[in-house]
């Protein structure tokens, strides 16, 4: 089983590994069976998934219906920037989850600065998920985003309105560009003031794409071996106040559970080193 720590100030004891549901955007439903029995079997009781990620929703309907809706805490994205767009993804995303509400209605990438603006203006998706959480459709309101400048800009997104979480990549490759690194850890002590919990995500990338294959189900090339994957969960997992959201590709969700599950220290700088340079690893983002 996997352990459980508080989600900030949501007050929910959610699974330090967070079931990235990306990896059901296109699954067949013997695939998705599949994967939401390994999410059974290590006891995963949060679930994260977005509106743009295909079938996802879908997926995840009969299985919610099947198992309880309160047994997880769930949570959506909608990548609208305006708020008739915003409101409708928020609703049809409910529907398609066949749920009442979600647990987390979180605006997704919110990175670039134009969209940034829209997004935050007075008929922008803010207002629609604080319109969906006083309706009772959302109980809390999130931000996530990739990029190097993502850091920098939740912290910016935290000054304009009080997000309940934010999720981030976090990886020991991206964290070696300085800048990027420095930005994290005030967004980190950031939350941690403000008891907002942190999500990671890319946490077992290798690289970009060199030649990607057709049938690839993450957009950057994952680590694959089981010791590589051990020691990238173990450098986000050994830091307290962390979560890990699973990758997009549902053959190597065994292998991180398999991780996450044995726990283990912060791997050691050798360790990392020895990762980085024996695999080659590039960041992600430049």
């Amino acid at each position: 089983m996997i352990g459980q720590a508080r989600f900030g100030r949501t007050g929910h004891l959610s699974s330090r590994t967070i079931f990235g549901a990306a990896a059901l955007s296109k699954a067949s439903p013997a695939d998705a069976d599949r994967a939401l029995a390994l999410v059974d079997r290590y006891g995963l009781n949060h679930i994260d998934t977005a509106a743009s990620y295909g079938d996802s929703e879908l997926r995840l309907a009969p299985w919610l219906a099947g198992a309880g809706r309160d047994r997880f805490f769930l949570a959506t994205k909608t990548g609208e920037r305006t708020y008739r767009g915003a409101r409708d993804q928020i609703r049809l995303s409910l529907q398609r989850l066949g749920v009442s509400y979600v647990d987390l209605i979180q605006l997704h990438n919110l990175v670039d600065p134009a969209e940034w603006e829209i997004a935050f203006g007075p008929d922008g998706a803010l207002r629609a998920a604080i319109e969906a959480r006083d309706a009772g459709l959302a109980r809390f309101i999130g931000v996530t985003g990739h990029g190097v400048t993502v850091a920098a800009r939740h912290r910016q997104s935290l000054e304009r309105f009080d997000f309940d979480t934010v999720l981030f990549p976090y990886n020991p490759t991206q964290l070696r560009d300085p800048a990027y690194a420095a930005d994290v850890e005030a967004l980190l002590r950031t939350c941690a003031e403000r008891d907002v919990a942190t999500q990671t995500i890319k946490s077992i990338t290798l690289g970009p794409w060199v030649d990607r294959p057709a049938d690839a189900l993450t957009w950057y090339e994952p680590l694959t071996e089981q010791a590589d994957i051990d020691i990238a969960v173990r450098f986000v997992l050994g830091r307290e106040g962390l979560f890990l959201n699973t990758a997009s590709d549902i053959g190597l969700l065994a292998r991180e559970l398999d991780a996450a599950s044995r726990g283990g220290t912060r791997p050691t700088d050798v360790e990392v080193k020895s990762l980085l340079e024996g695999r080659g690893m590039t960041p992600l983002f430049a």
